[in-house]
């Protein structure tokens, strides 16, 4: 945008984010953990731009309904703000945020500027339809009310030209809401993080028609730019990747640990090399199973590469077929495809992921500590390995049984194989209390976990087992804190990492830290229930019950079904006396069977006098502690 001075101001409008300086780690920098609760900045994950600029579909994860009409939403959304000084959509938080994008009303542009022409709410308001098919259907169409509006102003004898602008130009981006529930004044090395588009509001907010006619000039020439810079954009370094859950085509359910290991594999080879920020596997695997457009799932994800997969097995043969697509321009960068033995399929995963440095220009990381140890497993044993991989992620009883058979195979097979241990050990620290005792399953777990730190102590999950096992297992919260650092610092930005370690610090009443840690969980994976129920409970520790009964509702809004969702709001009208509006919640995630949330629900009864219900809760988790381990604590 040119000023009437002459001077250039270079405009970033809610796609642009702050990049952090490589090396930066969130535990070597004292300040780092007050900087992100406190600042709104977006930070590279699954959430591009800010959240206060993305469409309704694109905030509910709606991938196929994802394209150009979203970009003019984001444009309404800064045309909005133009004019009022005010973002339309600002929310205490990103999950506030969102909600108000997906369920609240179209914001009225006079109620902050009454010098704004009727004209110009319509258009706005057209642009901020929640339905694409009520939007305007092209950037181009924007551009043609806009023009006219302004010869509109032109002919009324209004002054038409932009304002002079004052001040001097800060070039980082817009901030994005932290998840704190408490304010306070960013530090200096912050609040000058305004973005350009904000500059340009501040220097004419004080005048309302200079606002009315800003906001003209400004869409113009966003309109004007747009094709400029995605042309620019879309010959730019790829920065940016998701490697899609590979498709399981031959359709046989017991090769689907296969097509799953091999995208997770890939993901955590790509999160080796140092220009190029890649979608966690938490993220990634929600679209498994659908078939859905890689240039609409990229876009949604923010990313400018997408890798696809197909997988078929026959007997002792596998075919890979891969592609490497362009997000932007909709083109293949690279595709290839592989028959090879089933034996082979680690060097197959090694030259995909050689491939992509290659067609992408990347490099390896220099960061942590520690270099990864190269290790390449015999063929059966890395099979069974990622079986239990597979199974472990199912989370239930009996596939934790089959996880913990197919990880002791993979040992058998390969008595220096860390990564099984690792495996191992994650699964005896998460049915610890559940299926198992604490003092059978966490015993079992430490000397997995020390085995597989002995042989590679690089590996983050197998740090994070083991403040697991210090934490729950010993009670000893100085060590369980030591490994969590370790891990985030190999592993930084790990979001189901991040708010383990958020999870952490709430439990000991750190509440200010446990949301620094948790905002950037959240932003780097926002649609985790991971990350989403481990935000419950770190609200519910901290106390904020108000805010936990907002998230709730949020979480059940976008997925009426969600355990966390309900478990969460029960337990928020607990905490806030409020008995009789906590039992139906509780009552639908309690499982007779497995004793799941019983006691919570026995508890609730008792405080809200249903003295039968609450001794019947009792008498069942009595009766489930004879068929099998259940925790004492429940009925206690």
């Amino acid at each position: 945008m040119i000023t009437r001075d002459g001077h250039a101001k270079v405009l970033d409008f809610g796609l642009a984010k702050l990049v952090e300086p490589p090396g930066q780690d969130l535990e070597r920098d004292s300040d780092l953990a007050s900087e992100i609760a406190t600042a709104h900045h977006s930070i590279p994950g699954i959430v591009r731009g800010t959240s206060g600029y993305m469409a309704p579909e694109q905030a509910q994860g709606k991938t196929k309904d994802i394209d150009q009409r979203a970009d003019i939403f984001s444009f309404g959304c800064i045309l909005y703000e133009a004019a009022t000084g005010q973002k339309a959509f600002a929310g205490k938080d990103l999950l506030d945020s969102l909600h108000k994008i997906v369920h609240g009303p179209t914001p009225l542009i006079r109620e902050l500027n009454r010098a704004a022409p009727d004209e110009l709410q319509r258009i706005v308001r057209r642009c901020l339809a929640k339905d694409p098919d009520e939007r305007y259907q092209t950037i181009k169409d924007v551009a043609i009310e806009l023009k006219e509006l302004r010869r509109e102003l032109q002919a009324s004898g209004a002054d038409t030209t932009a304002p002079a602008l004052t001040g001097s130009l800060v070039t980082e981006p817009s901030e994005a809401p932290s998840l704190s529930v408490t304010t306070s004044t960013p530090p200096a090395s912050l609040s000058s993080r305004a973005s350009s588009a904000e500059y340009v509001v501040t220097g004419i907010k004080q005048h309302k028609l200079a606002l009315i006619v800003s906001a003209i000039i400004l869409g113009l020439g966003i309109v004007a730019a747009s094709a400029y810079l995605l042309g620019r954009n879309s010959n730019a370094a790829i920065g940016s990747i998701a490697v899609l859950p590979f498709v399981n085509a031959g359709g046989d359910a017991n090769t689907d640990y296969l097509s799953d290991g091999i995208t997770e594999s890939l993901i955590n080879s790509c999160s080796q090399f140092s220009e190029i920020r890649v979608v966690p596997r938490s993220t990634v695997f929600r679209y498994k199973g659908q078939q859905l457009d890689p240039q609409a799932i990229g876009r949604a994800l923010g990313v400018r590469a997408v890798l696809t997969g197909r997988l078929v097995q026959h007997g002792d043969a596998i075919n890979i077929q891969t592609e490497l697509i362009d997000v932007n321009k909709n083109s293949q960068l690279w595709g290839q495809q592989y028959n090879r033995r089933l034996a082979d399929i680690q060097t197959v995963q090694a030259e995909i992921s050689q491939q992509i440095r290659e067609k992408l220009r990347l490099t390896l990381s220099s960061e942590g500590a520690q270099p990864a140890r190269k290790y390449s497993p015999p063929p059966e044993a890395y099979q069974a390995y990622l079986k239990g991989r597979y199974y472990f992620f199912q989370h239930k009883e009996e596939s934790h049984k089959k996880a913990i058979d197919a990880f002791n195979q993979a040992i058998n097979l390969a008595p220096d194989y860390a990564r099984a241990y690792a495996g191992l050990a994650s699964v005896y620290t998460e049915i610890s209390s559940s299926y198992l005792p604490p003092t059978e399953a966490m015993p079992k777990a430490k000397d997995a976990v020390q085995k597989a730190l002995a042989l590679d102590g690089s590996l983050a999950e197998a740090h994070v087992a083991l403040a697991e096992v210090y934490w729950w297992g010993e009670w000893n919260f100085s060590a369980a804190e030591q490994e969590l650092k370790r891990a985030i610092e190999l592993s930084p930005n790990e979001p189901t990492i991040l708010i383990e370690y958020a999870n952490f610090l709430a439990r000991l009443g750190r509440a200010e830290e446990a949301n620094a840690f948790s905002t950037k969980a959240l932003q780097l994976d926002s649609i985790s229930p991971f990350v989403n129920g481990n935000l419950g409970s770190i609200l519910y520790f901290t106390r904020q019950s108000d805010h936990l009964i907002e998230q709730a509702k949020k979480m059940l809004d976008l997925d009426p079904n969600s355990g966390d969702g309900h478990t969460w709001l029960g337990r928020a009208y607990l905490q806030k006396g409020m008995y009789e509006q906590a039992i139906p919640e509780l009552q639908r995630v309690a499982d007779p069977q497995s004793g799941d949330g019983l006691a919570q629900l026995g508890y609730a009864y008792g405080m809200a006098g249903r003295t039968a219900e609450a001794r019947k809760v009792v008498a069942d988790l009595e009766a489930l502690a004879k068929r099998r381990y259940s925790s004492p604590v429940r009925i206690a």
